[in-house]
C-alpha cells in the first residue's frame, strides 16, 4: 500500500525543500500523510477546471507546482476562489503537495530541463544556494556551442515548449551564446544574468520596466509566458513519479490551460 507520506518522501528527495525560496510554501499542504493513494494528478496550478478534474477522476493527491494555499489563511470559506477550491478538495479527500521553487531549482528541475531543452552546455546555477552540498541554486545559465541570432534561439524555445509565439526584447539578428534561464516570473534575475556574463535571459514573464532595463543594458529577453515556461515540466513530473510507483495511476491534468492566448 502506497501512502501520501511515501509520495512526499520521494518528492523531498527529488526536489528538496531546502532549495525553496524563503517566502515559499512547499511540501504537503493539505491531507493525511497516512492516507492510501492510488491516483495522483499533477498540474501547474489548481484552478476550478483542474480541481474538478481531480475530484471527478477520484485522485487522492494533487501534486501542483503553484501552492494552494500560498499565503496564510485566516478563514476557509467558499467566498473567494482559492479557499473555495481548497474547501472542495478537502471535502473530497484530495490531498495537496507543492514542490514549487524547490522544483524550479532541483538537479532535474524545471530550470535544468529548460536549459537542456535549449541545448545549453556547461550548465550551472545562476544564483548558488547557500550551504547546499550538491552545488545547486536558483535559475541556470550555460553556453550554446556557437553564437546564433536571437531569432534562432527564439525558434528553439518555441519548438521545445510547443508554443505559437513569444515576446522578445532585442534585435532579431543579435548574436547570442551565453544564456540564462529562470522559469515563471523571474525578471528579478536580470542583474544576476548580467553578472554571469549572459547576453540573454529566458523567463516566462516580467514587468514592463524590467524590459526597459534589459533594453537599456543590452540584455536580450525571451518571454514565452508563465504557463509555457513551467507546464511542460509538470507533465514530465507525472512520468517521473510513475517510475518508482508503477502501480499507481498518475497523469498530468488534461483540463488546465493557459488563460492567455494569441488572437488575430
Amino acid at each position: 500500500m502506497t501512502t501520501i507520506a511515501d509520495i512526499s518522501d520521494f518528492l523531498e528527495t527529488f526536489a528538496p525543500r531546502r532549495l525553496a525560496a524563503e517566502w515559499d510554501n512547499v511540501g504537503l499542504l493539505a491531507g493525511d500523510p497516512q492516507q492510501p493513494v492510488t491516483k495522483i494528478m499533477t498540474c501547474l496550478t489548481i484552478t476550478p477546471a483542474s480541481a474538478a478534474e481531480a475530484i471527478r477522476e477520484r485522485a487522492e493527491l494533487i501534486v501542483t507546482h503553484h501552492p494552494l494555499p500560498f499565503h496564510a489563511l485566516k478563514r476557509l470559506t467558499t467566498e473567494q476562489t482559492p479557499t473555495r477550491l481548497l474547501w472542495q478538495l478537502v471535502r473530497a479527500g484530495v490531498a495537496i503537495y507543492s514542490p514549487h521553487t524547490a522544483f524550479d531549482s532541483a538537479a532535474a528541475g524545471i530550470n535544468q530541463q529548460l536549459a537542456e531543452g535549449l541545448g545549453l552546455q556547461q550548465i550551472q546555477p545562476l544564483v548558488a544556494a547557500k550551504n547546499d552540498p550538491a552545488g545547486l541554486g536558483s535559475g541556470r545559465y550555460g553556453k550554446l556551442p556557437a553564437a546564433i541570432p536571437l531569432r534562432e534561439l527564439a525558434a528553439k524555445l518555441r519548438s521545445f515548449l510547443k508554443i505559437q509565439g513569444l515576446h522578445a526584447v532585442g534585435a532579431d539578428d543579435a548574436r547570442v551564446q551565453t544564456i540564462a534561464v529562470a522559469c515563471g516570473s523571474a525578471g528579478s534575475f536580470l542583474a544576476d544574468a548580467a553578472r554571469a556574463g549572459c547576453d540573454t535571459l529566458v523567463t516566462g514573464e516580467t514587468q514592463f520596466h524590467t524590459c526597459l532595463e534589459a533594453e537599456a543594458t543590452s540584455m536580450n529577453l525571451l518571454l514565452p509566458g508563465h504557463f509555457a515556461s513551467e507546464r511542460f515540466a509538470c507533465e514530465r513530473l507525472a512520468e517521473v513519479l510513475s517510475k518508482p510507483f508503477p502501480n499507481l495511476t498518475i497523469w498530468p491534468s488534461k483540463a488546465e490551460a493557459d488563460p492567455l492566448r494569441w488572437i488575430g
